[in-house]
């Protein structure tokens, strides 16, 4: 990782939390989303999550409302859920500088 996009995380409070073979594990708060390496760059993010106590939930919509799919079923999501996972998922984005 750059000096570069360390401190463009380090700026969003985004964490690099566990790295794999072709993946890179992220995190802010509950929030966390894998993240795809290409070489030296990052190429695909995964779908962004909430922990729960189920593990972690994905933000998912059934008949117009927003709901977090987790193991072992799905609730409904609050604003405030919907909101800290898409402004996660929009601050990862730019912080890598991926163009999906």
């Amino acid at each position: 990782m750059t000096s570069a996009l360390a401190a463009r995380l380090a700026s969003l409070d985004i964490q690099l939390m566990a790295e794999a073979a072709a993946y890179s594990l992220f995190v802010r708060g509950a929030c966390l989303a894998l993240v795809h390496r290409a070489a030296e760059e990052f190429d695909s993010i995964g779908a962004s999550a909430i922990m729960t106590e189920n593990g972690p939930a994905y933000l998912v919509w059934r008949d117009g409302a927003p709901r977090l799919a987790a193991k072992g079923g799905e609730l409904p999501a609050t604003p405030e859920q919907v909101e800290t996972i898409r402004r996660f998922s929009a601050d990862l984005k730019a912080a890598l500088e991926v163009t999906e």
